[in-house]
């Protein structure tokens, strides 16, 4: 396995180095570089959508939290499936005609400079933990695939990654996700397919335990996961980016709501991967390591290779995408340079700094991406939902507006990383766990009171004009 997994790697990634060398020459502007031009149509929106959500957490991250917890692990998929067709109904076509470059750029054009100053500051500093647990499930891929842990190969590999992203951009992006979205799907149906219908085992008692609430997961749990999981899906950096490259606002809306579809099948999918191991593997068996991981070693070594390739074409999808859109993001919104140059540097920097992390230590991508989004989404969704429907017509009152981004975020911030402290300071347990959902409150609250209007005007203009 060690040499036909080198072999290929190296096959694999030789094919990406291309592709980025190819697309220099279509790189002129930051718009070419960051949105691919704003050229794309439905079909390669669409893949690149899916490559970009169909990552560690979703595929490896979600096939261990359904052996842990059981079938009520589909949810975060299904939320996330909500929140793209949400958002094709409710703001696909807004975003796209406000003609933004990145997400903190079109919180800058509805809310102001100091909004877009802020939001880009949080996803910067929030993606690189990202984009270095992305790059610790790939070493544990690799890991595992040559038996031993190799660090150099680890860091080569990286480093290309690093390199294609930097060179081509999001033109090169969209072209290795379509590959790599391929890979995926052949890798996961065909594991699923085997398991089931070739391995056999005890499928019995799969269906009978497909309950959608149970002791790991209750009420509280699905509430969260609506607004966190299902809210960065709705408006999320890396999801947004996808209605930026987007030729047209149509195209934007049936992106997202094809994509949404799919992402529906691939949860079912994936979750009867995760049930099948459930009822079918010992915690003795699995000796720390994944429980997708595991399915490899119960695959012949053709469909082995395709599941490894598959996991790793996952992780690498999301990886130059959040790569490419937080430097994007630090390069116009932070830094205000908005050029290819700028842009290709700070590829590099964030790449090597999330590398440096991954090599220095450990960590869980389903934890780092929770985290992530349980400050983000607090503090961004609902201010920027609002502004953008805001837009052009009222406006938002920029104090008001950011004191809600703060309080959203500060209370995320809280209820995730800062629980010990405050619980010592006698903040009432009963409350710890509903502080970001306090923050989510507070955040709405805040920034409905911050348009220039009441609030039926901001969704329903017919009966602002109407009463004037």
């Amino acid at each position: 396995m060690n040499s036909i997994f080198l072999i290929a790697l190296a096959l694999y990634l030789l094919v990406f180095i291309a592709i980025g060398l190819r697309d220099i020459k279509n790189i002129r502007t930051f718009t070419d570089y960051s949105t691919a031009g704003k050229r794309q149509g439905l079909f390669p929106v669409v893949m690149t959508l899916l490559a970009t959500m169909l990552g560690a957490s979703t595929t490896i991250g979600i096939t261990d939290t359904v052996y842990k917890i059981g079938f009520p692990g589909i949810w975060w998929l299904v939320f996330g499936a909500a929140g793209l067709v949400l958002q094709s109904l409710l703001i696909s076509e807004r975003v796209r005609k406000i003609d933004a470059d990145t997400l903190p750029d079109l919180a800058g054009k509805t809310a102001g400079q100091e909004a877009q100053l802020l939001i880009a500051t949080v996803i910067v500093v929030s993606w690189v933990g990202v984009i270095a647990g992305q790059l610790v499930a790939m070493n544990n891929l690799i890991t595992f695939a040559l038996g031993m842990n190799s660090r150099a190969i680890f860091a080569v590999v990286a480093l290309i990654v690093i390199a294609y992203t930097m060179t081509g951009g999001q033109l090169s992006v969209v072209k290795t996700d379509k590959i790599q979205l391929a890979i995926i799907m052949a890798g996961i149906v065909s594991c699923t397919f085997f398991l089931y219908f070739i391995k056999g085992g005890n499928t019995a008692d799969i269906p009978q335990n497909m309950e959608l609430l149970n002791s790991s997961y209750r009420p509280f749990n699905l509430f969260m996961q609506f607004f966190i999981i299902g809210g960065v899906y709705f408006l999320g950096p890396d999801i947004l980016s996808r209605n930026f490259i987007s030729k047209d606002g149509a195209t934007a809306k049936k992106s997202a709501f094809t994509a949404g579809l799919v992402l529906l099948a691939f949860a079912f999918l994936i979750t009867m991967t995760g049930m099948w191991l459930r009822f079918n593997t010992g915690a003795e068996e699995l000796a720390g390591k994944s429980a997708l991981l595991h399915a490899v070693s119960l695959l012949p070594r053709p469909l082995a290779v395709v599941l490894l390739f598959g996991l790793l074409s996952a992780i690498l999808s999301s990886t130059d995408t959040c790569l490419i859109n937080a430097s994007s993001i630090l390069a116009k919104d932070i830094l205000k340079k908005d050029r290819v140059t700028w842009a290709r540097m700070t590829v590099l920097l964030l790449g090597l700094l999330a590398l440096a992390l991954a090599l220095w230590g450990k960590g869980d991508i389903l934890s780092l991406l929770t985290g992530a989004y349980s400050v983000y989404t607090p503090g961004v969704i609902f201010p920027l939902t609002v502004a953008i429907f805001a837009h052009t017509k009222y406006g938002v009152k920029k104090g008001i507006w950011l004191c809600a981004v703060a309080a959203g975020g500060l209370f995320g911030l809280a209820g995730t990383y800062f629980t010990a402290p405050l619980l010592a300071l006698g903040l009432p347990a009963a409350i710890m766990q509903y502080l970001t959902l306090i923050g989510m409150g507070l955040s709405l609250l805040l920034s409905l009171l911050s348009v220039n209007a009441d609030f039926k005007s901001i969704f329903h203009p017919q009966a602002h004009s109407s009463g004037s």
